[in-house]
């Protein structure tokens, strides 16, 4: 793998390359699906990437193929040069300086495809005896592979790992009736515990089985969520693609823009990307564009310390460059509060599992349905909903958050609290 990328690179800059980095990638996954409770496929993917980019008096050029063959390389590298001769130029465009060579080992010993299979079959059966209203379809796999990169400066880094994998999607249906699907993820070294165990998963899919008969919110009024694991995108994502990003900065849109370094959230609020957590498995240990990954706080005590910048964006907008490019694995830090005491301050709200909504808008709007949530009221988790309209704003309802969980969920991609929210609007 590092003589195709130092052969794409050499090939780059005979061609006219003033700078170019490579990265070559090849894994396997050794997969078992279930359909409907039952086992349905057994199989084992080959996954080979090369990815090239080419900067030539400032132009760039990008291509991925998914072949490693010397005369696929060959045509790859060829086409990428033409690409960057017809780009426009930009003076943004750079790769990263030779700081320090790392090679990284993250292996477990390898599959144990029996255990997996074992496991996986447990856990359906786990799901036909205690929730015999679900209907399950999974995939589990067993993953490894290996990815090196080079640019032209000198960099070197390669990183080799392996993990187990699963992602279930289920329902329950009683007759005519049934509820909304919604589905888990999670990313292991072991296989010591049983798949139920796993995160959130048991709690989904108990609620998912109380989920059938749901009741309509038959009235509109401002009120309390409180925000589980589950539904990281809702608010987290949210913040990291409208206010921190790349994109946003850029074009001018991030409401946070000019706000480094200033309180931007309730003081509560501690939120990291944190690729070299001991608990988060599914990472990286270099970025995309050529840096060893350090975790960093995009948000410490409410006060905001860094965006999430490749060094693209940094150079484009003078702001400091992002310790990692891996943004979306978060760690939140966990606030004074048990989840059942939150629960007890909510007159009446919704805990909410999953939601579907539009793109937010760069003011920070939020608008969509609640799925797989449950009323509260009175202090207590009462009846399912059915598809529940909440609408609020991002920015707002970060000012005053009124409780964090001490609890925290992790399943190997993130590790997150429960959030209490006020100011949202919930219409049925």
């Amino acid at each position: 793998m590092t003589n195709i990328a130092a052969h794409a690179l050499e090939k780059a800059k005979k061609a006219g390359a003033d700078k170019a980095s490579c990265s070559v990638t090849s894994g396997r996954k050794d997969e078992f699906n279930a359909e409907a409770n039952k086992f349905s496929l057994l199989r084992t993917l080959f996954e080979d990437e090369l990815s090239l980019n080419v900067i030539m008096g400032g132009r760039k050029g990008t291509i991925s193929i998914n072949k490693l063959d010397m005369a696929s390389v060959d045509a790859a590298v060829e086409e990428c040069v033409a690409m960057a001769a017809s780009a426009a130029p930009d003076e943004a465009e750079d790769i990263a300086p030779l700081i320090e060579n790392k090679n990284f080992t993250r292996n477990i010993g390898g599959a144990d495809m029996g255990k997996l299979f074992s496991r996986s079959k447990e856990f359906l059966q786990q799901v036909m005896d205690e929730y015999p209203n679900v209907s399950v379809e999974m995939q589990t796999h067993f993953g490894s592979g290996k990815t090196t990169y080079l640019n032209t400066n000198g960099v070197e880094f390669t990183d080799e790992g392996e993990h187990y994998y699963m992602q279930p999607m289920f329902s329950a249906k009683e007759g005519e009736a049934a509820s909304s699907f919604n589905y888990y993820a999670a990313v292991v070294n072991n296989l010591n515990t049983p798949f139920m165990d796993w995160g959130m998963l048991r709690t989904l899919i108990a609620e998912s089985a109380r989920s059938v008969h749901t009741r309509v919110v038959d009235d509109k009024f401002v009120g309390k969520i409180i925000l589980t694991p589950a539904c990281e995108d809702m608010i987290w994502h949210t913040i990291i693609g409208n206010f921190l990003s790349t994109g946003s900065l850029i074009n001018g849109t991030s409401r946070w823009k000019d706000a480094l370094d200033t309180k931007v959230t309730d003081a509560k609020l501690t939120m990291r990307a944190a690729p070299l957590h001991p608990s988060i498995l599914s990472d990286e240990r270099f970025t995309s564009d050529g840096f060893v990954s350090q975790d960093f706080d995009y948000i410490k005590d409410g006060v905001l310390k860094s965006f999430a910048l490749s060094l693209y964006g940094a150079n484009k907008t003078g702001k400091p460059r992002a310790a990692n490019t891996s943004y979306y694995n978060l760690e939140i830090a966990p606030g004074d509060a048990a989840l059942a005491d939150m629960i007890k301050g909510v007159d009446k709200g919704i805990l909410v599992n999953r939601f579907s909504g539009a793109q937010p808008g760069p003011s920070g709007d939020v608008s969509g349905v609640a799925k797989n949530s449950f009323l509260i009221e009175n202090g207590q988790v009462t009846d399912a909903i059915s598809e529940t309209m909440l609408s609020f704003n991002v920015v707002d309802i970060l000012q005053n958050i009124p409780a964090i969980s001490k609890e925290r969920c992790e399943n190997g991609i993130s590790v997150l609290p429960w959030f209490c929210f006020d100011g949202v609007t919930i219409s049925g």
